[in-house]
């Protein structure tokens, strides 16, 4: 009943909504109208032929024939009788069977049904929604991060100005809000002085908009939004936003990282507290072919291996397992251990041939900014003159073209980054560049996170979602940094230690046998410590910091959180 009344306010209170409603009403009267003249001229008729009928025949008489389902026994005689029938048939036929049924179903029915789909799109979230999470757009980075605040129970609402959009998310199960976005009223229905967040992932001038309009009805919300260009991060924290995050350049210097070439050493990629993650390419080096227990890498300089990355696959390491050439460590320690790692290693050098980037667009440039910084020689390969203006060390021409790419190196260059905005042609350079050069280490930007699968099997040693990195960032402003996300599906995270865990030891508690999670450090008030030992009861108050899989994450937060 409270559904059916929302339905019929909805419905009443739009003015073309009335005006239909009226229109029927109008149409109903006239046929009325119809059927009373037709049943006094059937009652004039008859007598003229000498028969007696009661008004109620009449009328019989005139709704049988109007609707064609015959005359029965009451007949005229007459001609002008027959004539009177005639237009009586006609009559009903136009107004019964073409224009009732017409109306009805433009003015009146197809309205209630539209109204009935709209009013599935709330307009309003209730009065006592709180710690909500605002999303200004459904894309690609809202699309993987609402799975990840389900996971942390985060509630959120996505705001969407067009009614059909909102429907359509609404039937795949997508909590909805419509509105205009640039409509300070807008975020009053969406209670934004309650929420938890409000996060703008359209382009740099909505994104100003929406903040400049929410921030005008509260100071106390944190307001995160992405920027594509860097000169819009300073009219963005202008308008409100706390929090301005440049995927473009994050992705670009993640991507950068992995690449095999220049100095070996520790690239930093996320930081707990004392606790330092890096990771360290060992092609060169005296480690190749060593076990990690024959490498006494722990011993002379404290770092602990907690994973290894070979040609895209990580592993949870062990001390028999065998480092190759194209091995990536995942090292954990302090910024001491890890300058003493660098001072082992740094007198290797990888390759010295260019790197070789396919795309000059923000992310590309982003890349190429980075290997400058480490003095790392680069190509970019990019197919649009225009785009190619001011940059450095730039080939023009398509990257799908064999001559293209022997001018900027490939048969020499020890990496391809792959960074274009367009899964499907990043797929199709992945599987060209790994035809021609199969012992190449190639890294490729996903946008969604739906095709780095598709990537890895065309033959990418690593992928990074632009999806992914959004969400993973947007999440560490609502987690206040406890995720940093190593690769697509692969995270460093931390969970204070539960009653399953206090006073037993990690070997006790089994956690990687159970969950594939590897416990890196204990932070605890007074210190961190990092690589624990195995043996070591864990103390209350203690944090525990982990790498492992999304799905590792899942099976430990429900057997040991």
């Amino acid at each position: 009943m409270k559904f059916l009344t929302s339905e019929l306010t909805y419905f009443l209170r739009d003015a073309k909504a009335r005006q239909n409603v009226r229109a029927l009403l109008q149409l109903l009267a006239v046929l009325l109208l119809l059927v009373v003249v037709f049943t006094v001229l059937f009652h004039v008729l008859m007598k003229r032929e000498g028969q007696e009928h009661s008004w109620l025949t009449g009328l019989y008489w005139t709704l049988t024939v109007m609707t064609t389902l015959g005359f029965g026994d009451i007949t005229f005689h007459s001609d002008m009788g027959r004539a009177f029938s005639v237009v009586v048939l006609l009559s009903g036929v136009v107004f019964l069977l073409v224009l009732l049924p017409f109306t009805f179903i433009q003015f009146f029915y197809a309205p209630w049904m539209e109204a009935q789909r709209q009013s599935r799109a709330p307009r309003e979230l209730p009065e006592d929604t709180r710690g909500h999470v605002i999303l200004s757009h459904y894309d690609a980075v809202t699309m993987s991060l609402i799975p990840r605040l389900e996971f942390y129970g985060h509630p959120y609402v996505v705001l969407e100005d067009d009614v059909a959009r909102a429907l359509e998310l609404h039937d795949r199960g997508v909590r909805v809000m419509v509105g205009p976005k640039d409509d300070q009223e807008t975020y009053r229905r969406l209670r934004v002085q309650a929420a938890s967040l409000l996060v703008a992932t359209g382009d740099d001038f909505l994104n100003t908009n929406i903040a400049f309009t929410a921030r005008e009805l509260t100071e106390q919300v944190p307001i995160a939004s992405l920027a594509r260009k860097p000169e819009s991060v300073d009219v963005l924290e202008l308008a409100g936003a706390n929090h301005v995050i440049q995927l473009p350049d994050m992705l670009g210097r993640s991507l950068a990282r992995r690449t095999l070439a220049g100095e070996v050493r520790a690239n930093v990629i996320g930081r707990f507290g004392q606790l330092v993650i890096a990771e360290a390419p060992v092609t060169g080096t005296p480690f190749v072919g060593k076990t990690l227990a024959e490498t006494r890498l722990r011993e002379v300089t404290g770092v602990n291996v907690v994973g290894m990355w070979q040609r895209g696959q990580f592993s949870l390491p062990r001390p028999d397992t065998r480092i190759e050439s194209s091995t990536v460590l995942v090292l954990a320690g302090t910024d001491a251990q890890l300058e003493t790692f660098d001072s082992l290693v740094v007198i290797y050098n990888v390759f010295d041939r260019p790197v070789l980037i396919l795309g000059g667009g923000r992310v590309g440039r982003a890349v190429a900014a980075s290997l400058r910084e480490r003095e790392v020689p680069y190509r970019i390969v990019e197919e649009k003159p225009e785009n190619a203006r001011g940059l450095e060390h730039a080939v023009v021409g398509s990257a799908a073209d064999l001559e293209v790419l022997k001018r900027a190196g490939i048969d020499e260059a020890p990496t391809a980054l792959v960074t274009t905005s367009n899964d499907a042609i990043n797929i199709y350079l992945t599987i060209y560049c790994r035809r021609l050069r199969p012992d190449m280490q190639i890294i490729s930007r996903a946008t969604l996170e739906r095709n780095v699968s598709t990537l890895h099997r065309a033959g990418a040693d690593f992928v990074m979602s632009y999806a992914s990195m959004g969400a993973n960032a947007i999440l560490n402003v609502l987690e206040q940094g406890d995720v940093v996300m190593l690769a697509e599906g692969l995270d460093v995270f931390r969970y204070p230690a539960s009653a399953k865990v206090i006073g037993r030891s990690l070997r006790e508690t089994r956690i990687r046998e159970e969950t594939g999670c590897s416990v890196i450090a204990l932070e605890m008030p007074e210190q961190t410590v990092v690589n624990p030992d195995p043996s070591q009861p864990i103390p209350g108050g203690a944090e525990l910091i982990l790498i492992g899989t999304a799905e590792g994450e899942r099976r430990f937060k429900e057997r040991f959180a």
